[in-house]
């Protein structure tokens, strides 16, 4: 007994120098340069991005406000990271990843076209937006303000549900009280966008049932 006790006493005083000649050993730092050196940067990871990238969206809030424009960008954003370049894998085009089923209604017949004008996408969306909110406008007067899903409704949250699911879905969905939900092919939901572009003012938005790109 008394052999294993001092074999324990003497682990733990070797444990206790080890530790003490580790922890308190005095490094100069002074003399260490990094000057005409390679040196290594870490790639930031998954989390990291996701953090830059919410970073990026709050600019939005941050300098553009509850504008429209603020909405449209936001929106943009939320859509493509505002690539005017893009083609997703389901064929959606643009900054604002339209169908072009839905491009042929406001008069664009030219995806290629459209790809290389940044000015015309910008036009496609205020002229679909404004014909959403015509669609809508019966709906936008008796919802907003309300609840729904426990979510409240605004104008500039409707315009934006109706840009992910169309303004048929967003229909439903209200008048569903949340029941009838829509979910885009990345798994987005009207209720998710109604929240998220909430409070914006798209007072500037006409109702026009016949919107188009001139």
């Amino acid at each position: 007994m008394k052999k294993s006790l001092l074999q324990i006493t003497l682990i733990v005083v070797v444990s206790i120098m080890v530790a003490t000649s580790f922890s308190f050993k005095k490094v100069d730092l002074s003399v260490y340069r990094t000057q005409g050196m390679e040196l290594s940067y870490n790639v930031p990871n998954q989390d990291d991005e996701i953090l830059v990238e919410e970073d990026k969206e709050e600019m939005y809030s941050l300098f553009l406000g509850k504008t429209y424009v603020g909405f449209k960008e936001a929106l943009g954003f939320k859509e493509s990271r505002g690539d005017y370049a893009i083609i997703n894998k389901y064929g959606y085009l643009g900054k604002y990843q339209f169908a072009k089923a839905t491009l042929s209604i406001i008069g664009v017949h030219n995806p290629k076209t459209f790809m290389s004008d940044a000015s015309l996408q910008e036009k496609a969306f205020k002229a679909n937006t404004s014909r959403n909110k015509w669609i809508l406008r019966r709906d936008i007067k008796r919802f907003a303000g309300e609840y729904v899903g426990g979510v409240k409704v605004t104008e500039s949250g409707i315009l934006a549900a109706a840009h992910l699911g169309g303004a048929g879905n967003v229909k439903k969905y209200l008048r569903s009280g949340g029941a009838i939900a829509f979910e885009d092919a990345f798994g987005t939901s009207i209720r998710y966008y109604l929240k998220k572009f909430s409070g914006y003012d798209t007072s500037l938005i006409v109702p026009d049932k016949k919107a188009r790109v001139l």
